[in-house]
């Protein structure tokens, strides 16, 4: 059932994206929208090259603020700064600084190579929006008054700056020196059951695959194995990913958690433990599948996502409306009045 929280934020999205499509020319439009259909909908990527959708480098000034707002609607406040770290750290390793009018570099970096796409018509019973790009898939699936977020993925290359007078600058930073700790606190025979290789998989096991399923042998470490300082820190790590989105999504992603049992929530690490190495984890239960891979350009290039196993775009809701709409397209003809 619906929060009253969750009604306020699809109303909100709602709002957010009519505006954003009222502020485009007619063309500009045409670009960005288009109907609501599994085969472009679960379609993704987070690699570089054009998608469909309205390019944010070709908008004004203004447009592009109404496009930055998506952004603030769907994440909290960890999202939008995790955004924009990943983004000024992508910026300064390129060797680019932000305008000198002051402008905020999310939006400036946004000038580029990154694509709205709106499926459906919003306030509608189902209906969707992303903006994406390499290294930034943000999304919204809108049912009824529902909103649901994956897949949700964030990049970074450079991972931390290699050079220049921001040497040293890290994006996402905290997933990964959370689950380094994690994993130092472990003891042999935790470490035994976590560590499942010492080499780490080329990008994360998933890809952008339109249907999430956890790595083979998947496996690991699992909460209720782990002492209360380790599970504390676990639970941090979780947070860092389900804390990107807005409150009301990231409350009912806990809960799927907790109805399914905390404790059996695994963790897995591959690769090397000491900065600098190559690595990568998986975080996966029922409901859930986050992974995490620092592995390629010299292991300063990440690739981070969050699946929900249950409700990536929309789930079991979204089929349900598609159920109820094929009926109604195959029902039989309406007989004539006075046939």
């Amino acid at each position: 059932m619906s929060t009253p929280e969750m009604r306020a934020l699809a109303q909100d999205m709602t709002s957010v994206v009519v505006g954003f499509l009222d502020a485009l020319d007619p063309a500009q439009r045409r670009s960005a929208q288009g109907a609501l259909q599994p085969d472009e909908h679960t379609r993704w990527t987070y690699l570089p090259g054009a998608r469909p959708g309205v390019r944010v480098g070709n908008l004004t000034t203004e447009q592009r603020r109404l496009a930055s707002q998506l952004l603030a609607t769907l994440h909290g406040q960890l999202g939008l700064s995790t955004a924009e770290s990943v983004l000024t750290v992508e910026a300064y390793a390129q060797g680019l600084q932000p305008d000198p009018d002051g402008q905020a570099l999310l939006t400036r970096h946004l000038d580029a190579d990154y694509w709205v796409r709106v499926l459906g018509r919003p306030g509608s019973d189902a209906w969707a929006w992303r903006l994406s790009g390499h290294h930034l898939v943000a999304q919204a699936t809108v049912i009824g008054t529902e909103v649901f977020s994956t897949p949700h993925f964030f990049g970074a290359n450079s991972a931390r700056v290699p050079r220049g007078p921001h040497a040293g600058l890290r994006g996402l930073a905290e997933e990964e020196d959370l689950a380094r700790r994690l994993v130092h606190l472990f003891d042999l025979t935790q470490r035994e059951r976590a560590l499942s290789s010492p080499r780490a998989p080329a990008d994360i096991e998933s890809r952008d695959n339109p249907i999430a399923v956890p790595p083979q042998g998947a496996g690991g470490l699992v909460m209720a194995g782990m002492d209360v300082e380790q599970r504390q820190l676990f639970g941090a790590l979780i947070g860092q990913y389900l804390g990107r989105v807005a409150a009301p999504v990231a409350n009912r992603a806990w809960t799927d958690l907790r109805d399914a049992g905390l404790g059996s929530v695994a963790f897995r690490w591959a690769g090397g433990l000491q900065p600098g190495q190559g690595h990568y984890y998986a975080i996966t239960s029922p409901s859930l599948l986050i992974e995490y891979d620092n592995t390629q350009n010299g292991a300063n290039h990440i690739h981070s996502v969050w699946r929900d196993l249950r409700r990536d775009w929309g789930g079991d809701v979204l089929a349900q409306h598609y159920r109820r709409q094929h009926r109604r397209d195959s029902g039989p003809d309406r007989p004539e009045v006075g046939a």
